[in-house]
């Protein structure tokens, strides 16, 4: 691998220009979609803001927000937009709830198939993370996750997240993971055995730093090469790099490689895993104790009815990671095979479900007590408004202020 050092004149005062002139459009767009903020009970609160007695929000700093150290005394918490389940154009709409109502991240999965065919839906989440950008002010965004090895070369995604990271300062995170047949399979035809997409996650994670040096940069690897590849336009901010993991393997890959963890709440739970990314990270000279554990977790804010509904479209979810589901690029496949292999209760059961905020909150604060810093929100259930607005006003007060 070779990298050069960019060359020419100074160009500071013109990218602080543009950069400037970019957040004031923004900004004048933002403040055109919400209008005044009003008094009254249903005025939202900012994370880490504070609301006046108007109901106005507080300005909040995303200074280095997506890559600040992580403390157990102050958790973020997240919405999870999944393309599988919703079109974009209601996503987005979510999402803008979602800041609304106090959730400080909010990420997009990254699909090219559904995972089951029910689900009925998998548009490009990039575009919409772009929409997400110009249309809230401080949340996180971020993938959960992308796959860096078959369908996105590294070189694109370096350049798409970096374009992200410009328009959203400090806002910016990358998932990536290792990915499925589903999406991999599907889209190009070709989808290894787990050792050979590990080297190749290494090596796309390695790739799109480079790249987002904004420098000249030359690589040589077993599965990906650069010749002379320059990213114009990289962002101030550092983007961090989480890595998706549900094996040791893999949790070992994420403290070794990754900037964080992305796991199933379980996986976050189980010690063997956490170990795995404790040695990863010694091994690298980086201190776990300050890299972000991000736990997915399932919710149903209604009853067992709601609950079966979410299952019926999530049911692959008791385990996606089995070989018959994970290498089987059909997604009518997966939801007959899912179907066959799984009743309705497998899925919910290990799910929060109920309408008891206390509930609710107490399973989250068993993750954090576990060592989860970010915990996701994600639910399969028909209405994500009713589910925002009781995270928001009832759940996440709670943990707060515990």
């Amino acid at each position: 691998m070779r990298t050069e050092r960019r060359d020419g004149p100074a160009k500071d005062h013109w990218e602080a220009k543009k950069l400037r002139r970019g957040r004031e459009i923004l900004a004048g767009r933002r403040a055109s979609a919400l209008g005044t903020t009003g008094g009254g009970a249903g005025a939202p609160v900012a994370p880490g803001g504070a609301t006046s007695e108007q109901g106005e929000t507080a300005s909040v700093s995303v200074e280095s927000a997506a890559t600040g150290e992580e403390s157990h005394e102050n958790p973020r918490f997240g919405f999870g937009l999944l393309h599988e389940h919703l079109a974009a154009q209601e996503l987005v709409e979510h999402g803008i709830l979602a800041e609304q109502a106090g959730f400080d991240m909010i990420w997009t999965s990254d699909h090219f198939h559904p995972w089951q065919d029910n689900e009925g839906h998998s548009m490009f989440p990039w575009i919409t993370l772009a929409l997400l950008g110009q249309q809230t002010s401080h949340v996180l965004l971020g993938s959960g996750v992308t796959c860096p090895i078959y369908r996105h070369h590294p070189s694109q995604i370096a350049q798409a997240f970096a374009s992200l990271g410009i328009f959203n300062p400090g806002r910016v995170f990358l998932g990536v993971g290792t990915g499925e047949a589903l999406n991999e399979q599907a889209g190009t035809g070709r989808f290894g055995p787990y050792q050979e997409r590990a080297e190749r996650l290494v090596e796309a994670v390695q790739l799109i730093r480079e790249l987002w040096t904004g420098e000249v940069t030359s690589y040589e690897g077993t599965y990906y090469r650069t010749e002379n590849a320059r990213l114009y336009d990289v962002p101030e901010e550092a983007i961090p790099i989480y890595v998706a993991a549900s094996g040791p393997k893999s949790a070992r890959l994420a403290g070794e490689y990754g900037d964080g963890w992305i796991g199933g709440a379980p996986d976050l739970e189980n010690q063997e895993l956490q170990d795995a990314f404790r040695e990863g990270a010694a091994a690298a000279g980086k201190d776990p104790d300050t890299m972000p554990r991000i736990a997915a977790h399932f919710v149903v804010v209604g009853g067992e009815e709601e609950a079966a509904y979410a299952a019926k479209v999530w049911r692959f979810a008791v385990n996606p990671w089995d070989p018959d589901l994970l290498y089987e690029p059909d997604p009518r496949e997966i939801q007959r095979k899912a179907k066959e292999k799984y009743s309705l209760e497998d899925a919910y059961e290990v799910w929060s479900v109920g309408e008891d905020p206390g509930e609710h909150a107490q399973r989250m604060q068993d993750l954090l007590d576990a060592g989860v810093t970010r915990i996701f929100i994600l639910s399969g259930q028909q209405d994500q408004p009713r589910l925002i607005d009781f995270y928001g006003s009832e759940v996440l007060p709670r943990l707060r202020s515990s």
